[in-house]
């Protein structure tokens, strides 16, 4: 099982939980933030550092944020490899917790 990236990261991309991961498995799109799941070691840390409570372990993420699962595998393959804090956007707050931003996903 590993950990997923969901809807409420878009916008935000906070990267604290980058600064905690032991194995590097994050990686970074234009808005948004995902976990290789081949990577990933299920170590929780990164889970308590992400202020927009967007990263689920895989078995609970909840039916309408499923897709989500795939589209971490899918786009860790394609995006870079983040290994250090950045600054959030500048209107990341103003994002953080609004919902149906599904549609926001930058590829």
């Amino acid at each position: 099982m590993a950990y997923v990236v969901t809807e409420n990261c878009i916008k935000c991309k906070y990267t604290d939980c980058v600064d905690v991961c032991p194995v590097d498995c994050f990686h970074e799109g234009p808005n948004f933030l995902v976990i290789d799941p081949d990577e990933c070691i299920d170590c929780t840390l990164c889970a308590a550092e992400c202020p927009a409570e967007a990263i689920l372990a895989e078995d609970d993420v909840p039916g309408d944020q499923q897709s989500f699962i795939a589209l971490n595998a899918e786009m860790s393959k394609v995006w870079p490899i983040i290994s250090e804090r950045r600054e959030p956007p500048p209107d990341a707050d103003d994002w953080n917790g609004t919902p149906g931003k599904r549609n926001r996903l930058e590829r």
